[in-house]
Parts: C-alpha cells; sequence; structure tokens
C-alpha cells in the first residue's frame, strides 16, 4: 500500500475515535475556549477541570495560554483556532491591527511570525506555535469590524490598517514592506481616511499620509480633494517620513515633509519620482 494511502488511513481512524470522545465535537466548534466554556458542557466546575485535563492528556486539546485552550485538529495535528481567532479571543476588546491586519486581508506581501493584537487591557505578549502575540496600545477606538465570513475575529477596516501602518512603520515590517501592502489596495474610503486621521489629530500624520497616499493616488481611486484636505492639515511644523531621513533626507516643501534621499524612484515604484 502506497505510504500515503496507508497515512490517510491512520488519519481517518484517528479522527474517527477523536470524535467520539465526550465534549470533543462540541469544544471543537468553539474554536478558542475557556474552563467557564467547558464547565457550561458539564454543568460542573469540577467535572469541567477533570474533562480537560484528560482531553489534554490524550493530546485531543491543548492549553494556548491561562484559561485558554483549543482542541487540536487530528488532520493536521495543530489547533482548530487560527492565529486570528487566538488573537481576538485574548479578551473582549481584542483586534487585529497593523500588519496582522493586512494579512488577513491577503494584503500582505511577506507572512511574519508576530501578531498584533490591539487590546485595552494589557497582557504580556507571549508564544504559542512558533507565533509572537503583541499587544499593541489603541489610540483610536474606530474603524473595527468583525467579518461575517471568520467567526470570533475583530480586525480594523482596511482604511484603519492603511492609517495606523503608516503611522507605526514599524509595526508593518519596515518601509519597503508598508509600499508593497499599500501596493495591493485598489480602492480606499476617503470618508474613513478623513475620520480616522481626525481622529487621530496628529499634525505629522497628515503630512506622512498625504505624500505617500498622494503616490497611489489613482491606483487608490482617492480624489485630489482628499489629498488637499491632507495638505491643509500641514500647519508650520516640519515632520520626518522616516528616522533615517533626520539624517540625510530631501525637504518637500508642499507636505513640510523631510524624506530619506532617493527613497521613492520611478524604477522602484512606478509613476514619476516624488522628490
Amino acid at each position: 500500500m502506497h505510504v500515503d494511502a496507508r497515512m490517510q488511513i491512520i488519519q481517518g481512524k484517528k479522527q474517527s475515535e477523536v470524535g467520539k470522545v465526550k465534549g470533543f465535537r462540541e469544544l471543537a466548534k468553539l474554536s478558542v475556549f475557556s474552563v467557564a466554556d467547558v464547565e457550561a458542557l458539564t454543568g460542573n466546575v469540577h467535572t469541567a477541570r477533570s474533562m480537560l485535563a484528560r482531553l489534554m492528556d490524550k493530546g485531543y486539546v491543548r492549553k494556548i495560554r491561562n484559561n485558554m485552550y483549543s482542541a487540536v485538529n487530528p488532520a493536521t495535528e495543530g489547533v482548530v483556532a487560527s492565529k486570528y481567532q487566538i488573537a481576538c479571543a485574548i479578551n473582549d476588546s481584542a483586534y487585529l491591527t497593523h500588519h496582522t491586519a493586512f494579512e488577513f486581508y491577503g494584503l500582505a506581501n511577506q507572512v511574519y511570525y508576530e501578531v498584533y493584537v490591539a487590546s485595552e487591557p494589557r497582557f504580556r505578549d507571549f508564544d504559542f506555535e512558533g507565533i509572537t502575540y503583541r499587544r499593541v496600545a489603541p489610540r483610536i477606538n474606530v474603524g473595527v469590524v468583525e467579518p461575517r465570513t471568520t467567526q470570533g475575529v475583530r480586525v480594523t477596516d482596511l482604511e484603519r490598517t492603511v492609517i495606523d501602518s503608516i503611522k507605526d512603520v514599524e509595526k508593518i515590517g519596515g518601509f519597503e514592506e508598508l509600499m508593497n501592502c499599500l501596493s495591493l489596495v485598489h480602492y480606499l474610503d476617503e470618508a474613513k481616511l478623513r475620520a480616522y486621521l481626525d481622529a487621530y489629530g496628529v499634525q505629522a500624520l497628515y503630512q506622512r499620509a498625504g505624500y505617500l497616499l498622494d503616490y497611489f493616488r489613482e491606483e487608490m481611486q482617492l480624489s485630489q480633494e482628499f489629498i488637499e484636505y491632507c495638505k491643509n492639515q500641514v500647519g508650520k511644523g516640519t515632520a520626518y517620513l522616516l528616522e533615517e531621513a533626520k539624517h540625510r533626507g530631501v525637504y518637500v516643501g508642499e507636505w513640510g515633509l523631510v524624506v530619506p534621499e532617493g527613497l521613492l524612484t520611478a524604477e522602484e515604484h512606478g509613476g514619476d519620482p516624488l522628490v
């Protein structure tokens, strides 16, 4: 018998056996669950803890962190919960942000082994199955959605993801990854962009966002009025697009912005040079 066929038979038997384990099917449907969820099934906290210990001992359930568990998929031997579901189960306020949000939307150029989780309560960063979950302190509380297609996930909408990532380039994997992600965006709602920029109310963010979004204006279907709106927020202060621009950069007068010399060129990103 072929090795792959034999493995499929073994996995099929294992799935069948696991499916008969009391409580497993119900817990697997939850993706991520707590002791209280198990208690709701058993009706008794002591029985719940006993069941949980038995399932973990058999390798049917894995502990993610304190009071957070997920059932194991016997076909893959990984937990049934995705990294996005795990992140959003940390607490009731948790949601995906920055590079992780781009990944969720399928717009990231690279897959990272860090998940950025915005959360009002503090929590310690933790590792699970090779992925590090990092807390981001949210500064605004708008632009968070719950996609109908994915159970238990909350994420910044695309417009806020763009603004957040321009604001915090280090949480997007650097400027090159930011530009790669932005290049994959083909439409943005400029009313939402304005709302999030206004919510932050930071002059330097208007400058950075306006400068970069002007570069992708046609691809993102943004109006010249939106670009002018950003320009109108530029005061007398000088901002820096990136930290390295403080050492060697070019001043872009219309934006009051210093950018690293030769950062955006026609050869690298298409269109006319911005500097």
